[in-house]
């Protein structure tokens, strides 16, 4: 049973949030957002009080029905089972364990690896050889397995038909690369990036589009975003 709006913890740059944040909007859900800066304070997520909610220290996490859950793919596969309409995942059992995988292979194989906590780990002049490595091998699986499920999205063409990836909806576009060389996983998952005059050019985000996700522009959404974009540049 829903106990209040849903709260949604969330970082402006987080892929991982940006997948709840879309199923969330195209399932028409109202909630809220707390931000939680990765990098102001040495990384609000260590807070002890967040600590509490997700012991895991990530973004996103999710209070929804009296519970919370971390992790976003966990997330939306509740959202799924508790909200099935709009459909997320295709009804055909072997379209639905490809939306699966390539998900979980974002999720599990390409993202963790070169993720904030590990970098620091790595080392500073390591960083870029190290991030490079394990996104372009990443990428260059999933190129593959996209030559036979692609549509115009990742599986198929439509949404309710299982273009859950990238991180859940991404168009599928070849040849795309983002700052310093690296393959983009992009933070918006319904847009990448591809070369262009600048190096850099923003291609439209036709999930957005389509599908009107009005839940992606809220004021206090960008409001919160806005902040948390000044102090990363402070």
């Amino acid at each position: 049973m829903q106990v209040g709006k849903p709260i949604l913890y969330s970082y402006f740059r987080s892929s991982c949030s940006w997948r709840v944040r879309i199923a969330l909007a195209l399932k028409s859900i109202d909630y809220e957002t707390v931000p939680v800066n990765l990098i102001k304070d040495g990384g609000q997520q260590f807070s002890k009080e967040f600590q509490a909610l997700n012991p895991m220290k990530q973004v996103p996490a999710l209070k929804i029905d009296g519970i919370t859950i971390g992790q976003s793919l966990a997330i939306i596969e509740y959202l799924e089972e508790t909200r099935p309409t709009p459909r997320l995942l295709p009804q055909d059992p072997k379209k639905r364990v490809l939306v699966r995988m390539i998900s979980d292979l974002i999720a599990g194989g390409i993202q963790p690896l070169q993720n904030l906590s590990i970098l620091k780990q790595v080392g500073q002049e390591n960083q870029l050889a190290w991030a490079q490595k394990a996104i372009s091998s990443g990428f260059n699986a999933l190129e593959q397995i996209l030559q036979s499920t692609a549509g115009k999205y990742c599986v198929g063409d439509e949404v309710q038909g299982g273009s859950h990836s990238l991180p859940y909806h991404q168009p599928y576009q070849q040849g795309t690369a983002g700052p310093g060389g690296l393959p983009s996983v992009s933070p918006l998952p319904a847009a990448r990036h591809a070369p262009g005059a600048e190096g850099l050019a923003l291609k439209p985000c036709p999930l957005v589009q389509e599908q009107k996700l009005g839940g992606l522009n809220r004021p206090e959404n960008e409001q919160a975003l806005t902040g948390e974009a000044e102090d990363l540049h402070s």
